[in-house]
């Protein structure tokens, strides 16, 4: 097997040191460390992370390999130093079934540039009306312990109690795609003074907020762990740091867009700054950077939602929802959140990589640069400034809010079990 030293890089932002990979682990993190037989990385000025795990991809196949497919989107993840992200429901056929997550978790094995868990739908067809096959996904080859009807919320108390108390056997957790449908019905962006005067259909906080402060009563009330996906309001935060407050297994993650873009934006009528949840008020994403930095907020989740041109290249009212996110969240959490001072390098791999992977139950990632552990690594160049091109993305889709945007940072290396996913900026 081969050998790789990186030499002189800031392990979690610290002082610099060599880290030598041996085959698919660490060998051995210190000073001076003999280079004789291994590739050299110089990464003076870097910094050197566990790979980022992302709890919130969608990879659209099967189904919309237009957009996006296991191979592309995988290479986008890489691209954006991830080593494992989980693979949401939402695709054509539904993952609502042991056959469909284990073709999922297949096609992660033979073309994937990271680990690709999938995520299991919570209900059939994501219909809100008939639990899924969960013990079934969970006992198959791609042991399923995240379920979630992501794009659609599971709204009946009923059902939402049944996964919880489902998925309590064996550990597994429910994804909550938090929005009352009938608060947003017609809905089109955040509720407040800029849908007003625009004359969009207001999305308020309320419809995420109501079905959070339910589903942790209910995760409580079970004994079960629920999470919450993308998190977006100030309301929300408080909800969530109140459950945590009384000890109940509840964990929340927060998009990078929602860390940085406002609602403000909308005015240009530019259907890439349409999202699910919606962009909210700068006096929100402020919240959202505290509750993160203070750990209210587990994780960054990137929400990576790539659609063809066509589906965003139209008037706002009939575009899709989503942004592409994987070759930017890095950039993003350092700008919003490390620059600003709010967390240091330790703290984004707590918030990147250790507790995703964790929530997911996810092994061999989220672990600590020491002798022993599996190299998955990203090394991060801090210093870099540059502007988006989304022309140069790894990613099949285009749609980022981020395009000619000047942002910090930029992944120069990518290790999968000590494999080269992604070497000097450019995919192995």
């Amino acid at each position: 097997m081969s050998k790789t030293l990186i030499r002189g890089a800031k392990v979690l932002g610290g002082q610099p040191q060599d880290v030598l990979i041996d085959g698919e682990v660490i060998e051995a993190v210190g000073h001076g460390l003999s280079a004789d037989g291994a590739d050299v990385v110089e990464a003076a000025g870097r910094v050197l992370l566990p790979g980022l795990v992302d709890l919130h991809t969608h990879l659209r196949e099967p189904g919309r390999e237009d957009s996006e497919t296991v191979l592309t989107g995988t290479r986008a993840a890489a691209s954006g130093g991830y080593t494992a992200v989980h693979a949401m429901a939402n695709t054509f056929p539904v993952a609502d079934t042991a056959g469909v997550v284990e073709q999922v978790w297949r096609l992660g094995r033979e073309y994937g540039y990271c680990d690709v868990q999938p995520v299991g739908a919570v209900t059939v067809g994501l219909a809100g009306s008939k639990l899924a096959e969960l013990g079934a996904m969970h006992d198959s080859a791609a042991g399923v312990t995240v379920f979630s009807d992501d794009g659609k919320c599971v709204d009946d108390a009923v059902i939402m109690r049944r996964a919880l108390e489902y998925v309590k056997a064996f550990d597994g957790v429910v994804a909550q795609h938090a929005q009352e449908p009938h608060l947003t019905e017609g809905a089109q962006m955040n509720e407040g003074v800029v849908s007003a005067e625009l004359g969009l259909g207001g999305w308020p906080a309320v419809a995420e907020e109501s079905i959070i402060a339910r589903d942790v009563l209910l995760a409580a009330h079970v004994g079960s762990r629920v999470h919450v996906c993308h998190l977006s309001t100030a309301g929300s935060v408080e909800i969530v740091r109140w459950a945590k407050s009384k000890g109940w297994q509840v964990t929340a993650e927060v998009t990078p867009h929602h860390l940085l873009l406002t609602d403000e934006l909308v005015r240009s009528y530019n259907p890439v700054y349409k999202v699910n949840p919606p962009l909210r008020t700068e006096s929100d994403v402020l919240a959202l950077r505290e509750a993160l930095a203070d750990g209210t907020i587990d994780c960054v989740a990137t929400d990576h939602a790539p659609h063809p041109h066509e589906d965003k290249d139209c008037e706002w009212a009939a575009a899709a929802m989503g942004m592409v996110g994987l070759e930017t969240a890095l950039s993003v959490v350092q700008h919003t959140m490390v620059d600003s001072g709010l967390l240091d390098w330790a703290g984004v791999a707590d918030r990147m990589s250790s507790r995703p992977a964790a929530i997911g139950r996810l092994r061999g990632h989220g672990r600590p640069v020491s002798a022993g552990e599996p190299a998955n690594l990203t090394l991060v160049d801090p210093a870099y400034r540059g502007q988006v091109d989304p022309t140069a993305f790894a990613s099949r889709s285009r749609n980022s809010p981020y395009e000619g945007r000047e942002l910090p940072g930029r992944v120069t290396h990518t290790w999968l079990r000590g494999r080269p996913t992604l070497a000097d900026g450019k995919l192995a």
